[in-house]
């Protein structure tokens, strides 16, 4: 039975193609410009929803029709639709990284073989892989994690629909089970997460993400599209048209202002906004209602339709761009929109060429073509020239696939051991730090240190200031300075220096620490006895954060403390200006907040840094430790 016999009621809805178009946009813009569409990744659980919707739809009516639901047909078709272009994407990705990124053929063999098994997602819980750590060189198969979920989704769902119809029959009953079995994902997401922490792991967890498919999948039954009337009354049309209007502008609303950082996000936040996308979809769905018409123009569905290529390929094209462009925190729009251009030619391309042709290919006479091209040959210039090229990147990506931990780089950098050997060095200083002195002795360092300024405050202007080390009586004050330094990699980086020159410095730098997770470490500093009176913080490096994150961080300090935050160089992404605007403009609300402007200072001086142009290198790490010394001093 063919599928035009088989589904002879359904239509094509063409809103749903300004639905993705909405989706892909969110997604895109939240990895391009993360701080201007904070809550762009919410365009995830739409395509989540319009998915649920459409699929179970269509099992719907093929029962109605047929009586059954031919579960191998429905896997075919799938496939045929979804995994020709996330084969190409996969092997052309790792074509490219084998030749010019060999750093990310770390565990290839898994990734690879993960998402074609559409397994991915628990691979990256596993793993404990972060969607939220932007620094450093991120993965160009991050975003597949969705994917492996729908992919999940398609290999049970025509089977589960075919058994909730046959034992609960009614769709009132069908649809509320689903509705609880829905609920019941929310709340395990509102279980698992832990404030303060990163959560990736209820961001990635089918268990954890499955409401927003579970929603569009109960609609369809109690709103099955080739059911709905498309004559209805005056009122009805009124309704539908402002519930469609209203959940529209709330959807815009929230992609601005809900960030991935916030609780409320994963306590029912993103629940109830899946909820919002389910009632907006109805609105889609509803031949009787506007929505569909005001959804529906060109640009919408000429990007609707190549949208599953977007979303494939947008990461991967953002990641390679940025490894290349050093200036991106320059101009972040400029860069955007170059990534944006490049993402649509080659999601045409893939449309055009792969994705349409595929679909109608006869996989039959597979076998009988590759016989006669190598008996008869190929006398097609072009096809010729594709055959040569798409076997030259297939063998590319088997050798990478094959080779890959040998050819990946192993062992650490110089980065990584400098790190690695200041860790060690601060253990042992972090013990003498905050060791202070007896009474006795502290009187004499004061009268010491009164007599030495004015013995010497002559030597102090005559001493000629190195940019890469205190002077003598620079580093005579740094010695009585008690402070408390929390901070990412970079602060780790030059850890080792500052404590040099401030003895009684306590460094609690870690690599890859984010803002959202500093508050809950400074508390817990604190409990320790470890928080003293000046505390040093050096963070934002790896990505931007609210106003909310900034301020829960100077409560955990306290107003009685002197906060000096050193702001960030970082170049190669977009946020860089984002960040420093927002530290600049927090001075103006916190008395007791001082700015180190490393930004301004390093700024012009590639020369001190690592290739990545954001840790200092050995030489850079002087410049950076001797900055920050002297602006503590000046400011105490």
């Amino acid at each position: 039975m063919d599928k035009k016999k088989r589904l002879k009621k359904a239509r094509y809805i063409t809103g749903f193609d300004g639905v993705r178009t909405l989706a892909v946009i969110g997604v895109i813009l939240y990895h391009l410009v993360p701080s201007s569409l904070q809550g762009g990744y919410l365009g995830v659980p739409i395509f989540f929803v319009v998915s649920g919707y459409l699929i179970t739809d269509l099992l719907n009516q093929e029962w109605e029709q047929n009586k059954k639901i031919d579960v191998l047909g429905f896997y075919i078709r799938r496939v045929r639709r979804l995994y020709p272009a996330l084969l190409t994407m996969l092997i052309a990705t790792i074509a490219y990284i084998t030749l010019f990124q060999r750093e990310l053929l770390k565990n290839i063999q898994e990734i690879f073989a993960s998402n074609l098994l559409y397994v991915y997602n628990w691979f990256q819980v596993l793993h404990k892989e972060s969607y939220f750590d932007h620094f450093g060189t991120p993965s160009p198969f991050t975003h597949l994690w969705s994917l492996s979920i729908e992919g999940q989704y398609y290999f049970f769902w025509p089977i589960i629909v075919a058994l909730l119809i046959v034992f609960l029959k009614r769709k009132e009953r069908i649809f509320n089970l689903i509705f609880i079995l829905a609920f019941i994902s929310a709340l395990a997401m509102a279980f698992l997460y832990k404030a303060g922490s990163d959560p990736s792991r209820v961001y990635y967890g089918t268990d954890t993400r499955m409401f927003s498919i579970l929603l569009g999948s109960a609609l369809s039954f109690i709103w099955p599209s080739s059911s709905l009337k498309k004559e209805i009354s005056k009122k009805g049309r009124f309704v539908l048209d402002a519930l469609g209007i209203i959940s529209l502008i709330t959807i815009i609303s929230l992609f601005l202002t809900m960030s991935d950082q916030s609780s409320l996000v994963y306590r029912g936040g993103m629940f109830f906004f899946s909820v919002l996308v389910m009632i907006f979809v109805a609105t889609i769905a509803h031949p009787g209602a506007d929505m569909n018409k005001i959804m529906t123009n060109p640009i919408f569905t000429w990007v609707g339709k190549r949208s599953y290529g977007i979303y494939l390929y947008q990461f991967p094209i953002m990641v390679f761009y940025e490894s290349k462009i050093q200036s991106i925190g320059d101009h972040p729009w400029l860069n955007a929109l170059i990534e944006i251009s490049i993402i649509l030619l080659v999601s045409d391309l893939s449309y055009r060429f792969l994705e349409r042709p595929l679909q109608r290919f006869n996989y039959k006479q597979t076998f009988t073509f590759i016989k006669e091209t190598f008996t008869k040959g190929i006398k097609n210039t072009r096809q010729k020239f594709s055959i040569i090229v798409g076997a030259l990147i297939i063998g590319i990506a088997l050798f990478g696939i094959i080779n890959g931990p040998s050819l990946s780089i192993t062992g650490v950098n110089a980065l990584q051991n400098t790190i690695s050997e200041n860790a060690k060095v601060a253990d042992k200083k972090n013990a003498d730090a905050l060791k202070k002195p007896s009474s006795s002795s502290s009187k004499k360092q004061q009268s010491s240190s009164k007599s030495a300024s004015k013995t010497s405050s002559s030597k102090v202007v005559a001493e000629k200031q190195s940019p890469t080390s205190l002077t003598k009586a620079e580093t005579k004050k740094a010695s009585s300075v008690y402070a408390t330094a929390i901070g990412d990699s970079v602060l780790a980086d030059g850890e080792n220096i500052l404590q040099d020159d401030f003895p009684h410095m306590y460094v609690d730098a870690k690599v890859g620490r984010q803002v959202y997770t500093a508050a809950d470490d400074i508390r817990l500093l604190a409990k320790q006895g470890k928080l003293q009176d000046n505390v040093v913080i050096g963070l934002g490096t790896n990505s931007p954060f609210t106003t909310d994150q900034f301020d829960d961080i100077m409560s955990a300090v306290g107003s009685g403390k002197q906060v000096y935050w050193i702001n960030v160089h970082v170049p190669t992404r977009r946020w860089e200006g984002t960040v420093n605007s927002m530290l600049e403009t927090q001075k103006k609300k916190y008395s007791n907040l001082h700015i180190i402007d490393w930004y301004s200072y390093s700024k012009d001086h590639t020369e001190w840094f690592y290739d990545d142009n954001v840790h200092p290198d050995p030489d850079g790490s002087k410049y950076y430790a001797t900055y920050i010394a002297r602006q503590l001093i000046k400011n105490m």
